[in-house]
C-alpha cells in the first residue's frame, strides 16, 4: 500500500519518469532499489524522511540511502516487483570478508547480488503472465546477506534521508576557471 502510492504520487507529475526496481523483504531488513529520474529518486527519499520523522510510530525505523548513479540504455527491472526472504540470510561461519572489504566493494558485491535477482525475476516473468502482484520468492544465494546489510547500514557513505537531502539541496563551492591564476603571482626584486 505505502509504495503503490508512493508511485502514484510520483507519477502524477507528467515530468517524471516511470519507476522501476526491487522491494526486498526480510524479517531483519527491506532493501529498496529504485530505478528512475533523479528527480523521482529525490522525491522518494524526501518521503522517506518525513516517514522517519514520525518517529517510533513510523512504518519504517533506521532508514539509510545510498544513491548509486549509473547510465545503461536499459534497466535492472523493467517493472516494479516485491521479493521475500524466508528467513536473513548470513555470510557463512567465520567470514570476515565484509568487515575487511571497502564500502565500494560491499556496494559492487550487492549490486552484483542484484543483478542476478534482477535475471532470476525476468525468468519469473517469462513463465508467468501476473508476475506484478506476485511477491517472488527468490534463491538463498541472490539475497543480500544480513552482515552486508549492516555493512552497508554503518558506512559513511550511507546517510540518513534527512542527511541526503541537506547534502543534496547544499550546493557545492567550486572554484571556478576564472577564479585561481597561474602561476601563483609573486614579486620580483630588481
Amino acid at each position: 500500500g505505502y509504495h503503490r502510492r508512493l508511485f502514484e504520487n510520483a507519477l502524477q507529475d507528467h515530468s517524471r519518469e516511470q519507476v522501476s526496481g526491487l522491494l526486498l523483504l526480510s524479517s531483519s531488513y527491506i532493501c529498496h532499489v529504485v530505478e528512475s529520474c533523479s528527480s523521482t529518486i529525490h522525491l522518494f527519499i524526501q518521503d522517506l524522511a518525513s516517514l522517519q520523522n514520525q518517529g517510533h510510530s513510523a512504518l519504517l525505523q533506521e532508514i539509510k540511502v545510498l544513491v548509486v548513479a549509473h547510465n545503461i540504455p536499459t534497466r535492472l527491472f523493467p517493472d516494479w516487483y516485491v521479493a521475500a526472504a524466508a528467513s536473513p540470510v548470513t555470510c557463512p561461519q567465520g567470514s570476515t570478508r565484509t568487515r575487511s572489504q571497502s564500502t565500494a566493494e560491499v556496494v559492487t558485491e550487492c549490486l552484483t547480488l542484484l543483478l542476478r535477482a534482477a535475471a532470476s525475476i525476468r525468468s519469473f516473468e517469462d513463465d508467468s503472465e501476473d508476475t506484478h502482484e506476485t511477491v517472488h520468492a527468490l534463491a538463498p544465494e541472490l539475497l543480500i546477506p544480513a552482515e552486508m546489510i549492516n555493512c552497508l547500514y554503518n558506512a559513511e557513505e550511507c546517510a540518513s534521508p534527512e542527511d541526503f537531502l541537506r547534502i543534496y539541496s547544499s550546493p557545492s563551492q567550486p572554484a571556478l576557471d576564472s577564479e585561481t591564476v597561474w602561476p601563483v603571482p609573486s614579486h620580483f626584486s630588481a
